[in-house]
This record gives structure tokens, sequence and C-alpha cells, in this order.
């Protein structure tokens, strides 16, 4: 019994997130739970296999929490969120959109999409967008006959594209702890002069993906409005600009909705992929920038300030607090010897690297269903990565393959966010299951990406080598 500790405390911890305790207080708490356990036994002379000098190294992960530079991009890059989502740049851009595609079968739903990856790239938060898009566009959608499947599914998975396409913080996170990772792969196998992996590949690597999906979802809603024009049909232009209650025409929309959000973006990304500044960097220009746009916009006083300044703080603790509540996890994990486990349990298992690359996909897909994606990233991947890497893996493949893995836990019913985000903000009218049902086509695509990064992994390594 007690040489399956380390799978008894990972399967307590998802059972106490699941009633939906505090992450982070559940993470220490279960964490150090188990490790009174371990030290009481071993005081009265039963082995538990329980390796208490790992306990020793908690200050020193503390203070590298403190003191690491990647993650201060997180508050950043939630600050420039937040500001854009006040300063209405997106209200402009989707009006903007939407009388320019309407006219055609399909045009809202490609509008939406494409609102929402400029959306994605510009503040990287899902709920944001899911949010901003569901008040905005989802009562146009129904009025103009969208099915209410198709209309919610696309906002919904238009949304979680915040989570691969960067500056994102998904990513911003998951490269802090595949950096970790990788260095500790390369450890273990004797190189002590190791190479690393950053947020900045992985923002590279995730470009061409996040692209790719954007026009996946496209392709589809145009296939649907083919296929089914009763499900998309086509808007008549004048009605649509009598509704949005816009005189002036559609290139003057354009010019300030589509400029400043693309020229932040250029700012931002741009400064990364050319090397002239870190996503760290990267992300205070960004914020900068969002300040300004929101003053240009006359979205900013006194009030709204505090109101995005508490966002970011309120955002930015729940982080770091679930930062620490994994970081005193993996050390109780390893100290009772989960790491060789888990190790062992890949060695042994058949096919070798390809099998056991299956099998983390199945399980962080499975986790999906019950746990958010900063709860596998810190729970999971610390456990998994190093021994996946070690057998070869190429890190920015495997972050991509994660983060793309991840993005579908935001869809995956019961506990998608971007349904509840979704649910919280729709008509009465729009039931709950017409958005599950919605969603089906956008998860199996994501899985579509997965198999295509699978079989064309240059796909997330080609940007990266050519920047490297």
């Amino acid at each position: 019994m007690l040489e399956f500790m380390p799978v008894i405390l990972f399967a307590v911890i998802c059972i106490v997130l699941m009633f939906g305790f505090p992450v982070a207080l559940s993470l220490a708490g279960t964490a150090l739970l188990f490790a009174g356990m371990g030290l009481g036994l071993e005081a009265i002379g039963i082995d538990a296999n329980f390796d208490s000098g790992y306990l020793a190294a908690l200050p020193n992960r503390l203070y590298g929490i403190m003191t690491n530079q990647t993650l201060l991009a997180v508050p950043l890059f939630v600050l420039m969120g937040v500001l854009l989502e006040k300063s209405k740049v997106a209200e402009t851009l989707l009006d903007a959109m939407a009388l320019l595609f309407g006219a055609m079968r399909g045009g809202l739903g490609i509008s939406v999409t494409l609102v929402g990856m400029l959306m994605a790239a510009s503040t990287g938060i899902v709920g944001a967008t899911v949010v901003t898009m569901g008040l905005m566009s989802l009562p146009t959608m129904l009025k103009r006959g969208y099915s209410t499947s198709l209309a919610t599914g696309t906002i919904c998975a238009t949304g979680t594209l915040g989570q691969i396409i960067p500056p994102s913080i998904a990513l911003v996170l998951l490269g802090d702890v595949l950096s970790s990772a990788y260095q500790q792969a390369q450890l273990d196998m004797g190189i002590f002069s190791p190479k690393t992996v950053s947020v900045g590949d992985l923002f590279m690597g995730a470009l061409v993906p996040g692209l790719l999906l954007v026009v996946m979802y496209m392709v589809y809603v145009a296939l649907v409005a083919w296929l089914r024009p009763h499900m998309a049909p086509a808007a008549d232009r004048e009605e649509l600009m009598a509704e949005l209650g816009h005189t002036s025409g559609i290139g003057m929309l354009l010019l300030k909705g589509l400029v400043p959000p693309v020229v932040l973006i250029v700012a931002v990304l741009g400064s990364i992929l050319s090397g002239f500044a870190t996503p760290t960097e990267a992300s205070a220009v960004g914020a900068f920038g969002a300040l300004v746009l929101a003053l240009a916009y006359r979205q900013l006083d006194w009030a709204t300030l505090k109101d995005v300044l508490r966002s970011t703080t309120h955002v930015t603790t729940m982080v770091f607090l679930i930062l620490i509540g994994a970081a005193l996890f993996s050390l109780v994990f390893r100290a009772y010897g989960g790491e060789h486990m888990v190790t062992e349990l890949f060695e042994g298992m058949p096919g070798g690297v390809v099998g056991a690359t299956i099998i983390v996909m199945l399980v962080i897909f499975l986790l999906g269903f019950i746990l958010d994606f900063i709860e596998i990233t810190f729970v999971v991947v610390p456990i998994v990565g190093p021994i996946l890497l070690a057998m070869g893996l190429d890190p920015i493949w495997l972050g991509i393959m994660i983060a793309i893995n991840l993005q579908t836990s935001f869809l995956t019913p019961p506990f998608g966010f971007a349904l509840f985000y979704l649910r919280g903000v729709a008509p009465p009218s729009v039931s709950t299951s017409a958005i599950y049902r919605g969603v089906i086509p956008f998860i199996l695509m994501q899985l579509g990406m997965l198999l295509m990064l699978t079989f064309f992994p240059q796909l997330a390594t080609w940007l990266p080598a050519q920047f490297g």
C-alpha cells in the first residue's frame, strides 16, 4: 500500500479539486497532509519510503518563483488584456468585420473568428474574449437566423484561441515549467551545460498551428453555410448597419478598429521574434501600448483604472499562489519516489517514447474534463515533462502539443470554462445542451491539429529554428 503513495497523492489531489476547493490551497494542503503522514510513519518506525530531505528545498523553490524574470510577464500581459477589454477596440472591430462579411452566408461566423484571432493575439485572455463576443455578436447572430449550436460553438472555440496564439499567458506558464523540465532532463542524461527553451521559442512555435486552427474554423463555418444555408444565412448590410448604429463607412470602422490592435500585436510579437526584446520586456511594451489605446479611445477614468488594477492583481495573485502550492506538491510527490515510479512506468511501456507520449496526451485530455489548464500545467507537466524530454522529444514540439491539448479543456464538458463564460452571458433562450453540441466539431478540429503536429512536427519547430 505504501509503495503506491504517489498514485494515492495524485488521486486525492484530483478528488479535492473536483469538489471545488481553491486550487492553491488544495495543492499545498494535500501535500502537507501527506508529508505529515510520511514523517509520522517514519517517526514510529514504519518505512513509508518518504525522503524528508526534499522538503528542505522548499525555501529555494519559493525564492526562485519570487525572482523568476519570465513570470514577470504574467501580470503585464494580464494588465494588457484587461486594458484592451475596457478600451472597446474589439467592439469597433467586430462591427466593421460584420459589415464587411455579413452579406455572405456564414459571414458573421467568419467575422467572429477573425476578431477572436486578433483579440487572442492582443489580450491572451480566454474569458475576456468569450464574454465580449457573447455579449456583442451572439444576439446579432441569433437574430439573423444562425443555428444556436453553430453560433455558440464558434464563439466558444474562437475564445480559446487565446490559449495558443501568442502572447498567451498559458504559453508563458507552460514555457517556464518546460524550461525547468528540459534542464532537469539534460542533467539526468549527464549534460551539465544544458540548453534552454524559452517562452519566446514557444511563442514562435505556436504561431503556425494557431493560424491553422483559425483557418480550420473559418473553413468549417463556410462549409456549414454552403451545405446547410439555413444554419448560417446571409445578412442584409443596410439592416446590419442600422442595427449596429453606425453611419460612417466600413473603411473608417476598419481603420479605427483594426489598425490599433494590429500595431500593438506587431510591437509585442515583432520585438520577440526579431530578438529585440524578451517576452517579459515585450509584455511591458504591450501593457504601455494598451494604456495608450485606452486613453486614446477615452475609455479610461479613475474608476476604470482601479477596476483594471484590481482584476490584474486578482489573476496574478491566483497564478502565483497556485505556483507555490504546485511547488510543494511536486516536492512531496518526489519525496515519495513518484518520479522514479513514473519513469519506470514509461520505460516499461510498449511502444517506447511513442507509447509514452500517446498515454500522456490521453491523460492530459481526460484530465481537461475535470481540471483547469493551470492545474494541469503545474501538477502534471512537471512530473511527465522531464521523463519525456529525456526520451528525446523536442521541447518546443512537446510544449505546443500540450498547449493545444490544454486548449480543449476550455471546451470539454462538464468543466469547460469557455462554456461557463458563454452560459453566463447568453440569453435564456440558448440552452446549455445547444452550447455543448456546438463545441463538439471544434474539439474534433483541435484533436485533428494534434494529429497534424504528430505527423508534421515541423509545423511547430520550423519557425523557432529560423529565428534560433
